[in-house]
């Protein structure tokens, strides 16, 4: 059965059963029915995992596993795709010594402050990407798929990498011919222009104090996740499977840098909680 997790919903904090400890090179595996731990997805490895403990013993790593019921594989060693069917999806907390469940449930603590600020970097990343897309609407001139703003979604298009960090992220974006074939000119980027227009939509966005939601149909690590906020233009939404604020205001001010180099766009947001 798949680990059901609770991080979507913001849980630090959870009882639950062991439900198995394998051994692994320096530690052991410990899995629970249910986590509020976030594991790092080795599919897509833009937030790092959660830092706490189980039952007071620190957890040195927390990652995506899968079973076929006679072996348990971690992160790239894991030979299906995500949700294949006969394999379990499991959270596993990797720790020194092995914890069973004989001496009944254990208690799982998240690190609060470091998910805090990974939350906050994470639904910057997202805004941060959706006011990109605004800025380079009027650079396609062919009919490309929209984000959920209706806007032509160059973060999807373009994007080779994403990195969550406390307080911030960073994106890569390569924009070689197979961009250009899609239809995006990509000469004479003003980058100063692009990054004054980028963080006066954030300041817009931020003011606006909106909601943010993560829309989690099934509490199984498997089970797709959106990332939603009503913004002023409306509703936008792109599947997640992270941590994030629960209000744009949460987030004080979000500024970004760009660089170009070797046909690389970079832009990295840094996030300035409220005092």
């Amino acid at each position: 059965m798949d680990t059901q997790v609770t991080y979507p919903h913001g849980d630090v904090h959870g009882v639950s059963r062991v439900v198995s400890a394998t051994p692994l090179d320096g530690g052991y595996g410990v899995v629970t029915a249910e986590t509020p731990f976030h594991p790092l997805d080795h599919t897509w490895p833009d937030q790092p995992a959660d830092r706490g403990t189980v039952n007071g013993l620190p957890v040195l790593d927390c990652v995506t596993g899968a079973s076929d019921g006679e072996r348990l594989y971690l992160g790239e060693e894991i030979p299906v795709r995500r949700g294949a069917e006969g394999w379990d999806w499991l959270v596993v907390h990797v720790l020194e010594q092995p914890v069973t469940g004989d001496a009944g449930p254990v208690v799982l603590a998240v690190d609060e402050a470091y998910r805090s600020a990974l939350s906050a970097g994470h639904t910057a990343c997202h805004l941060t990407a959706l006011a990109l897309n605004a800025a380079l609407a009027d650079r396609w001139r062919k009919e490309v798929k929209p984000d959920s703003l209706g806007r032509p979604d160059f973060d999807q298009a373009a994007i080779t990498t994403s990195r969550i960090v406390e307080h911030g992220s960073s994106d890569v974006y390569r924009l070689g011919k197979s961009l250009r074939r899609k239809g995006f000119e990509a000469g004479d980027l003003d980058l100063g222009d692009l990054t004054r227009r980028i963080d006066e939509q954030l300041m817009e966005w931020i003011a606006a104090d909106a909601p943010v939601t993560v829309d989690s149909p099934s509490p199984s690590l498997s089970g797709r996740r959106t990332w939603r906020c009503s913004l002023p233009e409306g509703e936008a939404s792109i599947p997640c499977g992270g941590t994030h604020v629960s209000r744009t205001s949460e987030l004080g001010s979000v500024r970004v840098s760009l660089s170009l180099q070797d046909a690389e766009l970079t832009m990295r947001s840094i996030v300035s909680p409220p005092s």
